[in-house]
């Protein structure tokens, strides 16, 4: 006759045993939670603009994107940036930082045609040729007459001129020895590089978000 009770509790013994098993061959990952995951990324919607959360590896700058939502969403704004960074070259270095600028009021700069006397002054190939390497480290007009393949001095004093007059370059005033170098003005180095940050972000989409509905 057979023993019932026996077999259920031998079947129990055996599936304990295969509980154990397969406990045993979890990875740590599997059975300890992991501290540094990064949690996903998730809207919360709003009435005007949705709160971004967990866009980025980086804790503290995701609490900026949630807070700059939120700025938005309560102010009622198109929204707000933040940005810093820093650029050395030609053993000079510049480093900003600028908390939630209103994007109404860089939409300003354009809709009054400011930004386009700006991009004007430097949109010529030429002209950005030489900003770009005097950026680089000062130069004097014959060493820029060089880099940048000009016939003459006198072209690349031609475009230099708007440059001049935009006070976005200037003569060296530590130049002691005379040479007649130029330099970036230093209150002109952000924009530039925050100008070509933008224009990456136009060619390379990689690090936004978002889409029109």
């Amino acid at each position: 006759m057979r023993d019932y009770g026996k077999e259920i509790d031998d079947l129990k013994e055996e599936i304990a045993e295969l509980r154990a098993l397969l406990e045993s061959r979890e990875s740590p990952q599997r059975r300890e939670p992991d501290k540094n995951r990064i949690p996903d990324a998730y809207t919360e919607e709003r009435e005007r603009v949705d709160i971004m959360h967990n866009m980025h590896p980086d804790r503290r700058l995701s609490e900026m994107m949630e807070e700059l939502c939120e700025k938005a969403d309560n102010e009622g704004s198109t929204g707000r940036i933040t940005y810093l960074g820093v650029y050395a070259s030609g053993h000079r270095q510049s480093n900003w930082i600028r908390k939630a600028v209103c994007n109404d009021d860089l939409m300003k700069i354009a809709e009054s045609g400011l930004a386009v006397k700006v991009l004007a002054c430097i949109g010529n190939e030429t002209r950005l040729k030489i900003l770009i390497e005097i950026l680089k480290g000062p130069k004097t007009v014959a060493e820029l007459t060089e880099v940048c393949n000009l016939g003459s001095t006198g072209q690349a004093y031609h475009h230099m001129k708007p440059l001049l007059a935009a006070d976005i370059i200037t003569e060296d005033p530590n130049d002691h020895r005379g040479r007649g170098r130029y330099i970036v003005q230093p209150h002109r180095v952000q924009g530039i590089i925050m100008l070509l940050a933008g224009i990456s972000d136009m060619v390379d989409t990689e690090y936004t978000q978002g889409e029109w509905e």
